[in-house]
């Protein structure tokens, strides 16, 4: 008669234990999101496929006033025309959008190689503020596609009617 041990070793293999399939599922899974963020990574330093350059505005409190944000391809990269295109909108303290939301529908200008939204503002507060945004599109090459999140910042600069104004405030990569 065989012994138990072996048979169940021999068995093992054959028959897999629910413990053994999910710390091997849980290997995996592991495996291929340290990949992809890896992957992820490095494609994310190399930033020369593309631009998403904020404008800076300079607001009169109470007044409406129209900032840009473009998203520019590079080096043989489009934007998919396909593929949603969006800017999401969070103003600071004392400003106002419009739309907190842009789709494709509400671009200034298109093409292939860029995209403009504008961005209707109000100041309410006098001073230095700003409007976070983050611009989603995805990039694409003839064998290869990119989905792209990037977040930047639009500088306002508002003061009361009347008021001389001071160059605008800086916009910057977040």
């Amino acid at each position: 008669m065989p012994r138990q041990d072996l048979v169940n070793t021999l068995n093992l293999h054959m028959f897999p234990h629910p413990t053994r399939s999910a710390n091997a599922a849980t290997r995996l899974a592991a495996a291929c999101a340290a990949w992809l963020v890896l992957a992820g990574a490095g494609v994310r330093a190399a930033d020369d496929a593309y631009e998403v350059k904020p404008s800076n505005v300079k607001a009169t409190l109470g007044e409406k006033v129209t900032a840009s944000v473009t998203i520019a391809t590079k080096k043989g990269w489009h934007l998919n025309a396909e593929a949603p295109l969006t800017l999401k909108l969070t103003p600071g303290p004392g400003i106002t959008v419009e739309k907190p939301r842009l789709a494709r529908a509400d671009l200034a200008t298109s093409s292939d190689s860029s995209a403009r939204f504008n961005v209707v503002l109000l100041a309410t507060r006098a001073g230095d503020g700003e409007v976070q945004a983050e611009a989603g599109f995805v990039l694409c090459q003839e064998t290869l596609c990119r989905p792209i999140k990037e977040k930047v910042v639009i500088g306002v600069e508002a003061s009361p009617p009347g008021a001389s104004g001071k160059s605008p405030a800086k916009s910057r990569k977040k």
